[in-house]
């Protein structure tokens, strides 16, 4: 019976060890299958839980002034993601989630659900400090954090319309955002990273392809004219009750714009309330008939042709002159006037007469070489042409109404840009408005030198007593320049109470510094000539710059001879 048990007890024994022998195998085999046969699976699996392949965003360039004063950055910011599928199980953590995000629980919970088979989707975009704090706060499984950047322009509307704005996802859509978006764009990294069970990252992995930032673009811009200009045009645009307005500073030395603002305006900062009526740019994209501001060019036009001289006098008298069913008319009879009076009181009947006598392909020449009709050149998106068709489809009424800017249209860039020809002996500039771009352009020789000095000591009667622009005047400074006040198109034709009012001067008229060209869009049908309305946003803009870049005053009040001794007799 012993032997019995003992027997029994061996085989028991045996069993035990078998089981823990093939146990052991089973586990030994699995190991090995997991360590060599599956390890590659499994460590990609594994890999794909933890480690994530994150897009590094790269920062936008910088646009600057000519004086590097920032005018567009780019700030990092903070975006919140998710995967659906880690969220799908966590329902019950939504409503702290929407909390903290600041959005309404339905519209979150619609956006997870809708999305359940994705494994990322954005929750909120560039957020602020303190929101994306909140979202950290709540270490949800599946929620995490990830750096952008958000455009800012420090100086709001006062550049809005040049610098244009960019969308979420840091694309140029507007203005130099947007015509040199290719230059401003940076390109986006990649790197693994691992990241714990609530998604966020514990330590870099391994770089795959390092961010490069975009290139910063210099302007030509001035951001103190700049902001005057802005502010000054502002004022003239509610002080008239007007519809709108632009402004556009250049150097007349170089033909760098220093200035061009519109009106009205938008903020950039404030993406969500952009309108597109408010956003385009009026002074490169818009485009009027000039009205007088012409005729400069057709006193030049005129001179260059031999047609007159500077002495020769014109019969205005009485006032009236009908070219075919065309009734011309001045505010009243100037009767025999000079050239000098032509421009100072801008007679239409005396530039009718100039513009009929003058051959059709000279004066075409004269206005084509200004630069009308054709783009300038400035890459700025829809940036306008202007119209001036070619002289030999001009019938007798076209040619005469061109002589007081009636028939072609221009931008007011277009238009401060052709002045640049009087401050140059004749020869227009190509205009700039970035500084770090080759500029192939050549300039156009619109006028001879002699016609071009001749004309403009002729504007610089228009600022005197009996000229039409008595309030572009600036004290210590000569001043030329022309008004004009064009009447708008409708669906019937020209309108009887609705304007164009625009000043285009230079200043000093000795040598000039400086040109600029101001449009004031509808003012109140009560006040509405150029001289009244847009020249003193000339005078106050430009009276500023010529202190600003201290130029020397060229009017300075002589001092008595008597009042001199007693001077310089004191102490």
């Amino acid at each position: 019976m012993g032997a019995l048990k003992r027997q029994i007890s061996g085989g028991r024994l045996k069993v035990v060890i078998a089981v823990f022998a093939v146990a052991s195998a089973a586990l030994l085999l699995r190991a090995v299958d997991l360590q060599v046969l599956e390890r590659d699976f499994l460590t990609k699996q594994g890999e794909q839980r933890q480690v994530r392949t994150l897009t590094e965003s790269a920062n936008r360039g910088m646009i600057t002034d000519r004086h590097g004063e920032p005018l567009a950055i780019s700030a990092p910011v903070q975006t919140a993601w998710a995967n659906p599928q880690d969220l799908m199980g966590q329902r019950e953590r939504w409503p702290d989630l929407a909390a903290a995000l600041e959005v309404e629980p339905d519209w979150l919970a619609e956006r997870i659900e809708a999305r359940a088979s994705r494994e990322f989707i954005y929750l909120r975009r560039q957020m602020l400090p303190d929101q994306a704090e909140r979202v950290a706060a709540l270490r949800i499984q599946g929620v995490g954090l990830t750096r952008e950047f958000r455009r800012y322009y420090p100086h709001g509307e006062a550049t809005s319309h040049v610098l244009g704005y960019t969308n979420i996802d840091d694309q140029g859509q507007e203005g130099v955002e947007l015509a040199f978006d290719q230059w401003l764009s940076g390109h986006p990294g990649a790197k693994r990273v691992l990241r714990d069970r609530y998604g966020r990252s514990i330590r870099d992995v391994a770089s795959i392809r390092p961010a490069r930032d975009g290139n910063t673009l210099a302007l030509t811009l001035d951001q103190r004219l700049q902001y005057l200009a802005y502010r000054e045009l502002k004022t003239a645009v509610a002080e008239h009750n007007a519809r709108g307005g632009s402004a556009v500073l250049l150097d007349a030395r170089s033909g760098e714009i220093l200035a061009l603002v519109n009106q009205p305006g938008f903020n950039p900062n404030n993406r969500g309330a952009i309108r597109s009526d408010r956003a385009r740019n009026r002074a490169i994209t818009d485009t009027m008939e000039p009205g007088s501001v012409l005729k400069p060019f057709t006193v030049a036009a005129a001179l260059d042709a031999g047609v007159v001289d500077a002495n020769t006098t014109l019969e205005t008298g009485p006032g009236t002159m009908r070219v075919g069913r065309l009734t011309v008319r001045d505010l009243r009879d100037y009767g025999t006037i000079d050239l000098t009076t032509l421009i100072a009181r801008s007679s239409n009947v005396g530039a009718t007469k100039l513009a009929l006598d003058t051959p059709a392909d000279r004066f075409w020449k004269t206005l084509h070489q200004a630069g009308f009709g054709q783009a300038l050149g400035t890459h700025f998106p829809g940036e306008a042409t202007g119209r001036l068709r070619d002289f030999t489809t001009w019938r007798e009424v076209e040619q005469a109404t061109l002589g007081y800017g009636y028939g072609l249209s221009l931008s007011p860039l277009q238009m401060a840009a052709s002045y640049t020809a009087f401050a140059n002996d004749g020869e227009r500039l190509p205009v700039r408005l970035v500084r770090t771009a080759d500029d192939l352009r050549e300039s156009a020789q619109v006028m001879t030198p002699r016609t071009a000095r001749q004309v403009l000591a002729m504007m610089e009667h228009v600022i005197g007593t009996e000229g039409t622009a008595r309030q572009a005047a600036i004290d210590g400074y000569r001043v030329a320049g022309k008004t004009g006040t064009s009447r708008k198109s409708g669906p019937g034709g020209y309108t009887e109470d609705r304007y164009f009012s625009s000043f285009v001067g230079l200043a000093p008229a000795s040598d000039p510094r400086f040109v600029m060209a101001v449009v004031i869009d509808e003012p109140d049908a009560g006040v509405y000539y150029g001289g009244a309305v847009a020249a003193p946003v000339f005078r106050n803009v430009v009276g500023s710059a010529l202190r600003m870049f201290n130029v020397r005053p060229d009017a300075m009040p002589e001092v008595p001879m008597r009042l001199a001794a007693d001077h310089e007799g004191t102490t």
